[in-house]
């Protein structure tokens, strides 16, 4: 029997249409593979009710939504977006994403948390550590606020 969850999960990305687009992409890979939500190889949108993003004020080269529908994505699914709420020392350049839907009942949701975006909940990340392995869209986190943060997978 299946019973209804959410799961939460963000990354941070550059503001280009590209990456807004890849790092969106890989978010959603990510916790449809952790949760388990393929089957034969393709993602079980049948399971899934609704995709709510928020994004930061500072992410205004592409919609997330839109960018995941361009990758294939989603194509069915009910897909909404909203600004975050602006909050002073706020991890910027940051895409959030709550997605509805059903599980097997007594499953443990797997929220995922990557590309910078750990740092918002390390209790969500294996041992506080980032997820994922290092790779070439791995960005440092530099604001006013911390400005001698790194990209916590490669330490760049």
């Amino acid at each position: 029997m299946k019973k209804l969850y959410a799961l939460r999960g963000a990354t941070q990305c550059l503001n280009t249409i590209e990456d807004i687009g890849e790092q969106t992409a890989r978010l959603y890979d990510e916790l449809l593979t952790q949760n388990k939500l393929v089957d034969d190889g393709k993602f079980a949108d049948d399971d899934i009710v609704s995709l709510i993003f928020s994004v930061t004020r500072d992410l205004d080269a592409a919609n997330p939504a839109a960018a995941l529908r361009r990758s294939g994505r989603g194509q069915n699914l009910a897909l909404f977006v909203v600004q975050e709420a602006e909050t002073a020392g706020a991890l910027e350049r940051t895409i959030r994403i709550l997605i509805h839907c059903y599980l097997e009942e007594g499953s443990i949701p797997r929220h995922v948390y990557r590309n910078g975006a750990e740092i918002l909940r390390p209790d969500r990340s294996p041992s506080g550590a980032p997820s994922g392995a290092p790779d070439s869209s791995c960005t440092p986190v530099i604001s006013p606020q911390h400005p001698a943060r790194r990209c916590p997978r490669c330490g760049d």
